[in-house]
């Protein structure tokens, strides 16, 4: 079977957003509070406490525009957070019963037949599926209601 790991978004990435950077519209991130629910932070992979800050923005999770470069909403602690460094397992902040896992070419558009709603408990297996396709370079994990992006996983 495949190796996999999840990866979170880069520290990068979120370091633009924590200093007041733009997010793929332009826009500078949104700062709200969570209530404890169903905010999960890209950069850790844990759920936003109650109480705590956090930021919304546009995240476009590829290297560049290009028809199949989705963009959607997600959150972020508004402060500085450490990195999902865990990568073998399924990370804490995928609390719903399923998810989207969907395959990625090298080229960054989706390989089409690879997208499935999958239980998360069996997102593991799924994955190491799809990566042991010569077609499929890197998978993404969204929403099953909304399709926003959650994590990437790619080969280990």
């Amino acid at each position: 079977m495949t190796a996999i790991h999840f990866s979170a978004m880069p520290t990068g990435d979120a370091e633009t957003y924590w200093a007041g950077g733009p997010d793929a519209y332009g826009l500078t991130p949104e700062r709200q509070i969570s209530d404890g629910d169903g905010v999960p932070c890209r950069h850790c992979l844990k759920t936003v406490g109650k109480g705590e800050a956090y930021l919304v923005l546009a995240y476009r999770p590829f290297p560049a525009l290009q028809p199949y470069a989705e963009t959607g909403p997600i959150f972020l602690h508004a402060e500085p957070c450490e990195r999902y460094a865990a990568e073998e397992i399924v990370p804490p902040m995928l609390e719903s019963p399923d998810y989207i896992v969907r395959g990625y070419g090298a080229n960054d558009r989706i390989v089409y037949g690879s997208g499935a709603v999958t239980p998360t408990g069996d997102i593991p297996t799924r994955a190491a599926d799809l990566l042991a396709r010569d077609d499929i370079a890197y998978l993404h994990v969204r929403s099953a209601r909304n399709n926003c992006y959650q994590c990437r996983i790619d080969r280990a």
